[in-house]
């Protein structure tokens, strides 16, 4: 069993930076490919970025790269997502989620969310 936390979430002006942070209990986090999603009022949860296990591989959804940075500290048991120039429609509940094989099931385990909110 896997519980993640995330925090960092907030208001800020279009332009601005947050970053996020998820925490994850357990002793087996490196087995986990970690990723972020967010789903904004009223659309479906969508996916933002992931990670491998050990940080060697990330991908990210079209809207966001070149913005938005993931990335993971083991010896932490925290990923984080690293938000700049971010614009209103970044506007959504971000989700932290761990997956022991990435694929069309979705992840195994899910965060409770943070929501961020980017005014214009």
């Amino acid at each position: 069993q896997v519980q993640l936390v995330e925090s960092g979430g907030g208001l800020v002006q279009a332009g601005g930076s947050l970053r996020l942070s998820c925490a994850a209990s357990g002793r087996t986090f490196s087995s986990y490919t970690m990723g972020w999603f967010r789903q904004a009022p009223g659309k479906e949860r969508e996916f933002v970025a992931r990670i491998s296990m050990y940080g060697g591989r990330t991908s990210y959804a079209d809207s966001v790269k070149g913005r938005f940075t993931i990335s993971r500290d083991n010896a932490k048991n925290t990923v984080y997502l690293q938000m700049n120039s971010l614009k209103p429609e970044d506007t959504a509940v971000y989700y932290c989620a761990a997956a022991s094989v990435w694929g069309v099931n979705g992840p195994d385990y899910w965060g409770q969310g943070t929501q961020v909110t980017v005014s214009s």
